[in-house]
């Protein structure tokens, strides 16, 4: 019986899909017919905030539709994230955010209520920015490894933007791999850290290039190296931390659009092929170089979904060999 039933079964199973997938066809054809959202978990200003101002013209030129930036702040983005993660899977309501609340705060934090791997859809990423250790004019270290020997001799403060982030899980790398005199300071913010490091308060700063690259240009703060695999573009003569000596300490933090999982492909990859195409341009590059971005575009849906699950991986161990907790 049970037999007879599967088999009756898979003429109409195949029927449906033959029916379903013209009409998806022709709904990825259609998108989007109205307004797209896209979500920031952050107030105006910050850098999720204007990566999004900075590509949406050309978005909605190249969709034919009102691409609306709507923030939801809170929770250090993860009240943003709940909301879309709750959204219709139908295209129009997007998730534009760091690596923060992506693949950080789900093994720092006690309160996320979700999971990237299982309740998002990646679309595409869009820009990266590497961590930047840099110091004030009162530390006179002059590169790297002469600011680690003074770690070695002394105990040195090291100011982030807050517990539980990316950059605090790069200064528990770096005092792991370095030395145990190294002490995580967190601030309210990167503007508080970089300003305590200026007057001297604290020994060393490490935030995102484009937290700081205004005071790097202005010389009130000195970069002594990059948390990236290569230099960045932005500042080719700053090495990085394998060139100094310190292989394995890599932070960078990137930006990705994403959709609320169970949104249909075809739609996924139209929204990739559209952000990807502004992402790359030479006047969203120039533009992004103005506030301490480098485009970061991948080739399809798969490889952005891949990488954001390598990430995953990367931080989730290194969350737990640390211990680092978020301020909850």
């Amino acid at each position: 019986m049970t037999s007879q039933r599967g088999v009756s079964r898979r003429p109409l199973l195949g029927a449906l899909a033959a029916l379903a997938a013209p009409a998806t066809r022709a709904s990825a054809q259609a998108y989007p017919s109205r307004p797209v959202r896209i979500i920031i978990g952050y107030p105006p200003g910050g850098s999720n905030d204007v990566t999004a101002r900075i590509i949406q013209p050309k978005l909605q030129e190249l969709l034919g539709q009102p691409v609306i930036i709507e923030n939801r702040p809170g929770a250090n983005a993860t009240l943003g994230a709940d909301y879309v993660v709750r959204s219709d899977p139908d295209g129009y309501t997007l998730f534009l955010a760091s690596s923060s609340p992506l693949v950080i705060a789900p093994f720092t934090s006690a309160h996320v209520p979700y999971d990237t791997g299982r309740d998002f859809a990646a679309i595409a990423t869009v820009a990266q920015t590497p961590s930047v250790l840099a110091v004030g004019p009162a530390t006179q270290a002059r590169n790297l490894p002469e600011f680690l020997a003074l770690a070695r001799r002394q105990p040195v403060n090291i100011a982030s933007s807050g517990a539980g982030g990316l950059a605090h899980l790069a200064i528990e790398i770096l005092r792991r791999e370095v030395s145990q005199n190294i002490t995580h300071v967190p601030y309210r913010g990167g503007g508080p850290a970089a300003t305590d490091t200026i007057s001297g308060n604290v020994h060393g700063v490490i935030v995102d290039l484009a937290g700081i690259q205004g005071l790097i240009r202005d010389g009130k703060l000195r970069p002594l190296a990059v948390m990236s695999d290569e230099r960045s573009a932005l500042m080719p003569d700053v090495p990085t931390f394998t060139e100094s000596g310190v292989p394995g300490v890599v932070a960078v933090n990137w930006v990705a659009v994403l959709a609320p999982k169970r949104t249909p492909q075809p739609l996924l990859d139209r929204l990739h092929d559209v952000i990807t195409q502004v992402a790359g341009s030479a006047e969203t590059r120039e533009r992004f170089a103005m506030v301490g971005l480098e485009p970061k575009t991948l080739p399809s849906t798969a490889a952005a979904q891949a990488f954001i699950n390598s990430e995953l991986a990367r931080w989730s161990e290194v969350a737990r060999v640390t211990g680092v907790k978020a301020d909850d």
